[in-house]
C-alpha cells in the first residue's frame, strides 16, 4: 500500500475541512450579527475579522501539530537509535499518532531493519578482525610476525613469534609489545625511537636493524635476530605496525664465541707482551749511544711493533667485555690537555716509524673533564692507530681539541690519505667491519671504531667521522666538561662516576639501564 500517497489524501482531506468549517463559522456568525443581531456593518466587518484571524491561528497550530507527528515521531525514532542518543531519547508511541501512523509505521520497520543490518555488519566485522588467527594470512607465515595498534598493543601473534619466545599466542593478545620482547639493540637507534618518529612525521614507514638481541623466558635461549618493522598510520582494520623477526642466533652466536674464544687466547699473550716491552725498554735505556743508527732504528721499529701488538691485544679483551657487560669505566676529573698530550707523546713512535708526524693543536680554555683514562686512551690509539694505517703517501696527521659551541670538550683527527667511501661510511663503527677493498693491503680487526663508540658513548659524548675518498677523514668525538657531572658527583662519596660500557642498548624506557 502507497502509505504515502494515503498520507497527502488525508492532510488534503483535513486541510480542505478546516477551511470549509472556517468559512461557514465566519459566514454564521455574519448572519448572526447583520439579520438576527442588527449590528453596523462597519462593526460587523470588524469583528468578523478579528474571528478570522483568531481562527486562522488557531487552525494553523492545530495543523501544524497534527501534520508535523509523522515528521517528529521518525525523528525520535532516528535519533533514538543513534548511537549518540541512546541513553537520552526514548523510541516514540506510534500507536498514539492520529495522523499518518501507518506511514510512521512502516519507515521505522525499515530504519529499525537498516539499524539492525548495519548493527549485524560491525559485529561481523569486528569478529573478523579480532579473529585474525583464523583469517590473517601471516598466520601460516614461518616467521615470527606482530601486528600492533596505535598504542603498540599485540593485536596478533602469529604460531612462529609463539614459539621463538616461548609464550602462547593467545596469551600476547592485548598486551604491551615492549612487555613481551625484551630487545636490546647494538646502537642508540631503536625500534621505540624510530616509531614515535614515525608516528610524528609519516604516514607510512619503513626501517630494519640487524643484531637485535632478545632475551627470553624460562628456559628459552637468548635470541639474536634481524628486525623488520613497517608502520602505517590509520590503517582500517587498526593494525597500525607490523614486526618481522629474521632469526640469526646460530650466525651471531658463533662470532661472539669467536670474540670470546679469541679473547682467551689473546689473554695468554699479555705476559709474554709485557716482558717484551719490558726487555725493549731495558735495551733502549742501556744501548742508547752504543749502538749504530740502523740498530737503533731497529729497536724504535720494535718497539712501535710491540706497542701496536698491545693495542691490538687490549681491543680483543675490551671487546669481549664490551660485549659481556663486564667493562666497567670510572669517570674522574682530569685535565683533557694533559691526556691528550701524554697519549700522543706515546704515539709519536709509532707515527716516525711510518715517515707520518702528528700535529697538535689543543685551547687553552678547555674545562676539566670526567673521563676514565685508559679507556679514553684506547680510543685515541685506535684513531691514531687508524689514521697511521690509511694515511697513504701522506706525511702528517693533524690533531685539535677545542670547546664546541655546545659547551662539549670535542677532539678532532684528521689525516689526508685514502679517505672512505660514502657507501661504508654507515657500517664504519659495526664490529668486524672492514673496507674489503683494502683488507689484504692493510692489516686490522675491524673492532676499533666498535669500541671506540662504546667507549665515547658511555663516557657521555659522541663520536663521528667525515671523509672524501681520496683526500682523507677526519674522525671526532666529544667529552663532558667535569661539572655537567657534578649531580651524579654529588651522591658518590668517592667523587667518581662507574659506567658500563656495554654494547647493547635496550629498546624502551621500562628497561632502560
Amino acid at each position: 500500500m502507497d502509505f504515502l500517497r494515503h498520507l497527502t489524501s488525508q492532510a488534503k482531506l483535513k486541510i480542505f475541512l478546516f477551511l470549509i468549517f472556517n468559512d461557514l463559522l465566519l459566514i454564521a456568525v455574519w448572519l448572526s450579527l447583520s439579520y438576527f443581531l442588527k449590528i453596523n456593518n462597519l462593526i460587523t466587518a470588524g469583528m468578523l475579522s478579528s474571528l478570522g484571524l483568531l481562527l486562522a491561528g488557531l487552525i494553523a497550530i492545530y495543523l501544524s501539530g497534527l501534520l508535523m507527528q509523522p515528521l517528529k515521531a521518525l525523528w525520535q525514532t532516528i535519533l533514538h537509535l543513534a548511537p549518540h542518543e541512546q541513553s537520552t531519547l526514548r523510541a516514540p508511541n506510534i500507536d498514539k499518532l492520529r495522523f499518518g501512523r501507518q506511514l510512521v509505521t512502516s519507515l521505522s520497520s525499515q530504519i529499525y531493519q537498516l539499524v539492525n543490518v548495519a548493527e549485524q555488519s560491525r559485529l561481523l566485522d569486528q569478529k573478523q578482525r579480532g579473529d585474525l588467527k583464523a583469517n590473517f594470512i601471516a598466520s601460516s607465515l614461518p616467521l615470527p610476525f606482530f601486528a600492533l595498534d596505535n598504542q603498540e598493543t599485540v593485536l596478533f601473534a602469529n604460531q612462529a613469534a609463539a614459539e621463538y619466545i616461548g609464550i602462547k599466542s593467545e596469551e600476547m593478545m592485548g598486551k604491551n609489545i615492549y612487555m613481551l620482547l625484551d630487545m636490546a639493540f647494538p646502537s642508540e637507534d631503536t625500534f621505540d625511537k624510530w616509531l614515535k618518529n614515525a608516528k610524528l612525521h609519516n604516514a607510512t614507514a619503513t626501517c630494519s636493524w640487524d643484531r637485535v638481541r632478545l632475551s627470553v623466558l624460562d628456559n628459552h635461549p637468548t635470541r639474536l635476530f634481524d628486525l623488520a618493522a613497517y608502520y602505517n598510520k590509520g590503517n582500517p582494520q587498526k593494525i597500525e605496525t607490523m614486526l618481522i623477526l629474521f632469526d640469526h642466533t646460530k650466525q651471531y652466536s658463533q662470532d661472539e664465541q669467536a670474540i670470546s674464544f679469541i679473547a682467551l687466547s689473546v689473554h695468554e699473550l699479555r705476559t709474554p707482551l709485557t716482558l717484551l716491552r719490558g726487555y725493549i725498554e731495558v735495551f733502549e735505556e742501556e744501548l742508547s749511544g752504543k749502538i749504530t743508527p740502523e740498530l737503533e732504528d731497529f729497536m724504535a721499529k720494535l718497539n712501535a711493533t710491540a706497542q701496536q701488538l698491545t693495542a691490538f691485544v687490549n681491543n680483543i679483551l675490551n671487546v669481549a667485555r664490551v660485549d659481556e657487560d663486564q667493562l666497567v669505566l670510572q669517570l674522574k676529573e682530569e685535565n683533557w690537555q694533559t691526556v691528550l698530550a701524554g697519549a700522543i707523546k706515546n704515539l709519536e713512535l709509532r707515527a716516525r716509524v711510518r715517515g707520518i708526524k702528528l700535529e697538535i693543536k689543543i685551547a687553552d680554555d678547555l674545562p676539566p673533564v670526567g673521563v676514565d683514562r685508559l679507556s679514553i686512551l684506547e680510543v685515541i690509539n685506535n684513531i691514531i692507530d687508524n689514521a697511521i694505517k690509511y694515511s697513504g703517501t701522506s706525511q702528517v696527521i693533524k690533531i685539535e681539541s677545542h670547546l664546541s659551541k655546545d659547551g662539549l670538550v670535542e677532539t678532532t683527527f684528521q689525516d689526508f690519505g685514502l679517505g672512505i667511501p660514502l657507501g661504508i661510511m654507515s657500517n664504519l663503527f659495526t664490529k668486524f667491519y672492514r673496507d674489503h677493498r683494502h683488507r689484504a693491503q692493510i692489516g686490522g680487526t675491524g673492532l676499533g671504531l666498535y669500541l671506540c663508540k662504546a667507549i665515547v658513548g658511555a663516557h657521555g659524548g659522541t663520536i663521528w667521522v667525515r671523509s672524501q675518498e681520496g683526500k682523507g677523514s677526519t674522525f671526532g668525538f666529544t667529552l663532558l666538561p667535569y661539572t655537567q657531572l657534578a649531580e651524579a658527583i654529588k651522591n658518590n662519596d668517592n667523587k667518581e662516576i662507574v659506567r658500563s660500557a656495554h654494547g647493547w642498548i635496550k629498546n624502551h624506557s621500562l628497561y632502560r639501564r
